[in-house]
């Protein structure tokens, strides 16, 4: 997680009041981000009913096109959640289960890491783009069997040893979607597709190559400040360059969705239309560590045990020119959702007027 996420938090123990007040001090802070050039989506739900949404700023700011309030967006890393659920219907199905070593489905250098250690960032794993970036042609598109391949020819270190604390980990999530694509013998993209994306009725969201980014008439595209101050499209900088030449891998990001698809995933999750409330409680319980301490991360979700409202799950996006979040107090089914393309650095004040029109229980 980025390091605002404290921060965060603290705005995010603010609760609800009525609609109508809501409303209108939420309506004032869009306005004023707004003028500050905030572009993104903002949607606020109360059980499953959206209190406020509102699309701000340019779609396309090259092209002149304003934002609409169902426009597609790259969620970056909130989709480790999606990943995490496949690999949660995996264990449903009896293909696998939580403490299995990793080894036992894929070859890794590493082969103390259980399967919940992936799932909770305390695998100790190095960073497989580090690898890459260092060894990998980047004329050559790469995928999660070229990611593998290349961790077993350098085998970099691990940082600790499994289970001894927290350390994000985007290489624990590659190596989770192609648990999920041994076991199953199947795409993991297309299985997203299967097994969560139709079933929810999500048409906006999907596991998108680049091309296919390109041909989605309403895809948000991310933006950055160029050395004269415009926003332009984040592709044309090199710190974008990864999302290319990595542009084939899964587990780690690469969903793309819109707000009200983000809804409709979120209240899947108080059902059992995927998973049942046995196996989803796992997802929403923090990990204890090897010294008995507890990691408030669980299955793809961030964890806050109190707030107004209870216990709160949530998880952050940000890729080249994007910022997500989503937050879920899951106690009180109240939802908050943020899409921004432009890597506003008011991001996180939108998200905090957000919560703030709630006030406080």
């Amino acid at each position: 997680m980025k390091s605002y996420t404290i921060l965060l938090f603290l705005y995010l123990s603010i609760a609800f009041q009525t609609v109508f007040a809501q409303q209108r001090v939420l309506k004032k802070a869009m306005v004023k981000a707004e003028g500050k050039d905030f572009s993104g989506v903002v949607l606020v739900a109360n059980q499953g009913k959206i209190e406020f949404e509102e699309a701000m700023g340019m779609r396309s700011y090259e092209q002149g096109i304003p934002l609409q309030s169902t426009d597609i967006f790259e969620l970056a890393s909130l989709s480790k959640q999606f990943t995490a659920m496949m690999v949660m219907i995996c264990k449903e199905k009896g293909l696998l289960g939580f403490d299995d070593l990793a080894s036992e489905y894929v070859e890794t250098p590493y082969t103390r890491i259980s399967i919940r250690h992936l799932l909770t960032h305390t695998s100790g794993l190095p960073d497989y783009q580090e690898v890459m970036d260092e060894h990998w042609d980047k004329s050559k598109v790469a995928g999660n069997p070229e990611i593998l391949e290349y961790l077993r020819t350098y085998a970099p270190p691990m940082s600790f040893e499994p289970g001894e604390k927290y350390e994000y980990s985007n290489t624990g999530y590659v190596i989770l979607a192609s648990i999920v694509e041994k076991v199953t013998g199947k795409d993991f993209v297309k299985l997203s597709e299967e097994w969560i994306f139709n079933p929810l009725n999500m048409q906006s969201t999907a596991i998108r190559s680049l091309a296919e980014k390109a041909s989605v008439p309403h895809f948000a595209a991310g933006h950055l400040k160029n050395d004269q101050g415009h926003y332009v499209n984040a592709n044309t900088f090199h710190a974008a360059d990864y999302t290319v030449w990595l542009g084939n891998r899964k587990g780690p990001g690469r969903v793309s969705s819109n707000a009200e698809d983000l809804l409709k995933w979120d209240q899947a999750l108080y059902t059992e239309k995927l998973l049942s409330k046995e196996t989803l409680s796992e997802a929403f319980t923090p990990f204890k560590l090897n010294n008995g301490n507890l990691s408030y991360y669980g299955f793809g979700w961030e964890i806050k045990m109190k707030s107004p409202f209870g216990k709160v799950v949530m998880h952050t996006g940000d890729n080249p020119g994007y910022k997500t979040i989503i937050v879920r107090y899951i106690e009180e089914n109240k939802t908050v959702i943020v899409l921004n393309n432009n890597a506003h650095p008011d991001m996180m004040k939108v998200v905090e007027s957000a919560n703030l029109s709630f006030g406080k229980k």
